[in-house]
């Protein structure tokens, strides 16, 4: 490192007939939002409720063989549950026109807005029997005006209780009593290989059952939403199932319906269901408080690389690793530092920082957790009473290459933190360190995330004031592995610049 002087698939709608389908194609390969629907109640051995009466049932799946026979008596009882959600909105859509115009009554082109009304069929389904009914967010956004269609044939207008982006989850409630419902299951306790039925009105044809297995569960990252937490299925899920059911050959409710993996736009056997567990939590949310208030710890996390276990003394790469944390935040006041490792949160083990954003997010604000942390290689419990997420979701969220340089970070020029240096890359005043100014694009430090405008906070876990103690640390290192933890867009974190392979 040297010193350098201070002198930056596709979306698209799926339309199945004349109605607009309330799904979208998402890079990926294709990503389309859509979904199945809902219904029946066969609660019997071991049914519990909720303070909303959503009906919960525990029972054991059986796991002794492949069912045979038929599916018949669980769609006969979920089937009524299941109902058709039409939606209509007004667009406005821009229009050329001719109109009259000058001395002599010319036309003259001039564009105008039109309005023009458009409908969207969706699926959802009833779990209380006052009219409760669980939809996708995007079945619903934007309409003036919503039917619910049973299977009866009766039609009623529904309200938008609430609705929650962040998950694509939604409730909408109609004017009836003694309705058909179906009784939601434990999604912790679904497992791959399990036998699950999709059922929805795909297309629009009607309601419409399709079968098949728990593909994968946990599945996130995948760009869909912003709290991610899938349970994939083979089962066939087509364009107008968005916001249907995926329940288990107990007839229970396992997830809703939401998206699907495709390159046509139809089923290729690879759909995503938002759980039964975050969909009931955030349901009671929406219900009670009209919003979903989710939980926050004031930190920014970062997933392990076998690099980073490596500098932190871990065995693996499960856990979240703490970038940062935000002064007087939950997990400040906790005692909560940079570096930590987050091991288990609230008696549940942490896989990787999404798991723990979703852990958070579920846990009620004003609620104290134990979470356990490594620190320094050693095992610590903290208390931490988590609090609302403060407005938002964001947490905390050449002749530099010097051949004779014979230190780590090569390639690697940085500055001072002075006033045109915080000015040209908006550093605020309370991050200290040294501004990297320019990076070898071929370097190691280059393809571990260091460019222009990061600041690099600390080297090897010594704090760095300056660009001069840059330099001296990374001229006094014992190994070619640097620990580097940068700042950048808001928040901190931590990368490993491994030199130790480069050609010289």
């Amino acid at each position: 490192m040297e010193q350098l002087n201070n002198d930056k698939n596709i979306m698209k709608p799926i339309s199945a007939s004349s109605h607009r389908r309330l799904t979208a194609l998402v890079a990926v390969g294709g990503l389309a939002l859509a979904g199945l629907a809902l219904a029946g109640d066969l609660s019997k051995d071991n049914p519990k409720t909720s303070a909303l009466n959503i009906p919960l049932d525990e029972t054991a799946v059986p796991r002794d063989g492949l069912p045979r026979g038929s599916f018949a008596p669980i769609v006969k009882a979920v089937g009524p549950a299941v109902v058709q959600i039409e939606m209509t909105t007004t667009i406005n859509r821009q229009a050329i026109g001719l109109v009259p115009g000058g001395p002599f009554g010319q036309l003259f082109p001039q564009e105008r807005t039109i309005p023009q009304t458009e409908h969207g069929l969706g699926s959802g389904v009833i779990v209380t029997k006052d009219g409760y009914i669980l939809t996708n967010n995007h079945v619903v956004d934007g309409a003036k005006e919503l039917k619910v269609t049973l299977t009866d044939g009766r039609v009623f207008t529904a309200k938008v209780i609430g609705r929650d982006p962040k998950t694509d989850i939604a409730v909408i409630k109609i004017p009836a009593e003694n309705l058909p419902i179906v009784a939601m299951a434990d999604s912790e306790k679904v497992q791959v290989g399990d036998v699950v039925l999709a059922v929805g009105n795909p297309f629009g044809v009607g309601q419409t059952v399709t079968s098949g297995i728990v593909s994968a569960t946990d599945r996130g990252n995948m760009g869909i939403e912003d709290y991610e937490n899938f349970i994939q299925t083979d089962a066939a899920i087509n364009p107008g199932n968005s916001g249907g059911a995926l329940v288990d050959i107990n007839g229970r409710l396992i997830g809703i319906n939401t998206a699907i993996m495709s390159r046509s736009g139809g089923s290729q056997g690879v759909g995503f269901a938002i759980p039964s567990n975050l969909v009931r939590t955030e349901m009671e949310s929406l219900v009670k408080e009209g919003q979903v208030t989710r939980g926050y710890l004031g930190v920014m996390i970062q997933n392990l690389t076998p690099e980073l276990a490596g500098e932190f003394k871990l065995k693996d790469t499960k856990g979240a690793l703490i970038g940062d944390v935000v002064p007087d935040g939950p997990a400040a006041k906790a005692g909560f530092t940079a570096g930590d490792v987050v091991l288990s949160y609230n008696g549940k083990s942490v896989t990787d920082s999404r798991h723990l954003r979703l852990e958070v997010a579920e846990t009620r604000p004003g609620t104290s957790v134990p979470v356990e942390i490594l620190r320094n290689g050693e095992h610590q419990k903290l208390q931490v009473t988590v609090k609302p997420i403060p407005g938002s979701d964001e947490v905390a969220a050449n002749d530099s290459s010097n051949n004779a340089d014979t230190g780590t970070l090569n390639g690697v020029g940085v500055g001072d933190l002075d006033p045109a240096a915080r000015e040209q890359f908006h550093v605020p005043d309370n991050i200290k360190g040294a501004v990297v100014t320019d990076v070898d694009r071929n370097s190691p430090a280059a393809e571990a995330g260091l460019k222009p405008g990061v600041v690099i906070q600390e080297i090897n876990r010594h704090p760095v004031k300056n660009a001069d103690e840059a330099v001296q640390l990374t001229a006094k290192a014992t190994s070619k592995q640097t620990l580097v933890r940068i700042w950048e867009n808001g928040g901190s974190r931590y990368v490993v610049v491994d030199e130790s392979t480069k050609a010289g």
